[in-house]
């Protein structure tokens, strides 16, 4: 059940410096999901008030103040929003995330950053600006001009994707120009924007995710695809396991991250010959499998940019609930 938060968000009178517990607001539809479980744990032992709250479940009241956040008919007031907005519902999420960022409050991720991400032409192009290497990409708004699409992209096997879409769906590896064709075709038909894509030979079924937060890779897998599959994504079978990144891929994935506005992040990058090449920046990156690949306290790292961020705009000290418990025993023991 959800613990609504009253009182006044860091642009008014602060209830988390009257408590020494900030709150903070884990947007996300799935409740026992293993990332937002992890993430949810960890801010709570990081001094965290934490509350899971379904985006879907909100009201957005627009005022000449500004506007509010409803739940149920109350006020939901918060220091810090974490959002884990799904694809399917990426527009009403961004305009939640907008809200809470017109009240003032600490974003881990931003309405801007979210959009940006989720277009893949968008992030391409905006990459590209950055110099951020990045595969061959042909937007193609007609199916008439697939060949020469294909073609500037170096020819089959080429891929062909949507411009947004998730977990390796709308993702295909073409190997002839009539196939190309007959995607393009279908994929325009159904109101899609399609993409040619060079395809990446030598990382065939291969890529590798650097996490990063803050501006800082955290932690970083290689994943494997599973049998004849060239797409790697966890979710389709894939294999993970721990890698250490080059100079130049951490480098490559924070600028990445830089580029679209994310603070949390998770970079796919493949490995040609021609160096590291980001095939696409993911906002709400899932953490079980780095987590169970790197043995690494992913979660843990957004907590502590999360009090970071928090410290950094308030006065308030936050300290871990188990510091908190200690005190606490210490003082039933004394004696005065």
């Amino acid at each position: 059940m959800m613990a609504i938060f009253l009182g006044k968000g860091l642009k008014g009178e602060s209830w988390a410096a009257q408590t020494m517990e900030p709150r903070l607001v884990l947007l996300s539809r799935g409740p026992e999901l293993y990332s937002t479980r992890r993430l949810a744990t960890e801010a709570e032992r990081a001094g965290w008030m934490v509350d899971i709250v379904d985006p879907l479940a909100l009201t957005i009241v627009v005022d000449e103040d500004g506007g509010r956040i409803f739940h149920k008919g109350w006020p939901v007031e918060c220091e810090a929003v974490l959002p884990r907005i799904g694809y399917s519902i990426t527009r009403r999420g961004v305009a939640i995330v907008r809200q809470f960022e017109q009240s003032g409050v600490i974003i881990l991720n931003s309405s801007q950053g979210i959009i940006r991400s989720r277009d893949k032409l968008v992030a391409c192009q905006m990459m590209a600006e950055k110099r951020v290497p990045v595969p061959i990409t042909a937007h193609v708004g007609a199916w008439e001009d697939t060949d020469r699409a294909v073609k500037r992209v170096g020819g089959t096997p080429c891929v062909v994707k949507s411009t947004e879409g998730t977990h390796g769906s709308g993702v295909f590896l073409v190997k002839s120009f009539q196939q190309a064709r007959q995607l393009v075709y279908q994929m325009l038909e159904r109101g899609m924007r399609p993409l040619v894509q060079e395809y990446i030979e030598e990382s065939h079924g291969s890529d590798v995710r650097a996490l990063v937060v803050g501006g800082e890779v955290v932690a970083s897998m290689r994943r494997k695809a599973h049998g004849s599959e060239f797409r790697s994504n966890f979710h389709l079978g894939g294999s993970v396991n721990s890698v250490d990144l080059t100079d130049e891929q951490k480098e490559i994935a924070v600028r990445a991250t830089h580029t679209l506005g994310l603070e949390l992040a998770g970079v796919d990058m493949l490995e040609s010959d021609r160096g590291p090449l980001v095939l696409e920046v993911n906002s709400s990156p899932g953490l079980e499998g780095i987590e169970k690949a790197t043995r690494i306290n992913v979660a843990g790292k957004v907590a502590e940019r999360l009090s970071s961020l928090y410290q950094s705009v308030s006065d308030v000290q936050i300290e871990p609930k188990d510091s908190l418990q200690r005190a606490d025993s210490e003082d039933k023991g004394s004696v005065y």
